[in-house]
């Protein structure tokens, strides 16, 4: 049986959320709620094996919400409705351990197929969902940037396979800088650019330069830091 906890401050979309995975026949609902030691406590007292959070809630930050969920147990599967295409966004929920990202459009059936793969372990963050949320405005974020800070990275999860200097770069990929920023900020030339980046997509075995930027965060190469402005 799927043990599943909801935490959306819409009755209306919980009631659906509710329906759709109670017609499942193997899950049942051990929670609802928004409230952020209310939530915590209903994970430790009854282990639910996925949490469907929404992403823009009013009340609290979903974020922490997902943080918190995921310090408390490893094997929880998070998965996000997403508040609005935003690859930002997506990348913030990759960071602190989504396990799916999926827009509230989503169909009741796909919903239910998720939600079992999700419990079974499995990470449906793939290259397909990327490009279903693009960067909103080409802009770069202002709230937060990936970069990689000597002596402040976290314990990765296995050996990077990439240079400093890769992992640097892929930073600024993820910022929104183009080839040409990257160089002048670097002090390098542009084909030098591009060859790292050839050089990061190979050593990843990825097609796409968000694709290796969720890979290095899902492996703790690079993370997230608070915003500073270029001098």
């Amino acid at each position: 049986m799927i043990r599943a906890m909801i935490v959306d401050d819409v009755p209306l979309f919980r009631r659906g959320i509710r329906h759709a995975l109670e017609r499942m026949g193997d899950c049942t609902i051990v929670g609802e709620s928004t409230d952020p030691a209310e939530i915590m406590e209903v994970a430790r007292t009854h282990h639910p094996d996925v949490v469907l959070i929404d992403g823009g809630l009013g009340s609290v930050d979903a974020i922490e919400i997902a943080w918190g969920l995921r310090q408390q147990a490893s094997t929880i599967g998070i998965f996000i409705f997403a508040p609005s295409p935003d690859e930002e966004r997506l990348f913030q929920f990759v960071k602190v351990g989504a396990s799916a990202y999926e827009m509230r459009t989503i169909t009741p059936e796909a919903l239910v197929d998720k939600v079992r793969r999700v419990s079974n372990g499995e990470y449906l963050i793939t290259s397909e969902v990327l490009w279903r949320f693009p960067r909103v405005d080409g802009s770069i974020n202002t709230r937060f940037h990936l970069s990689v800070k000597a002596n402040e990275i976290e314990i990765p999860t296995s050996p990077s396979p990439l240079s400093r200097r890769e992992l640097e770069i892929l930073g600024y990929i993820a910022e929104g800088n183009s080839n040409k920023v990257i160089a002048r900020v670097l002090c390098i030339s542009d084909q030098t650019v591009k060859n790292h980046i050839t050089s990061t997509l190979k050593k990843l075995e990825v097609d796409d330069r968000t694709s290796a930027v969720v890979y290095a965060l899902r492996q703790r190469w690079i993370r997230l830091w608070p915003q500073r402005k270029a001098s």
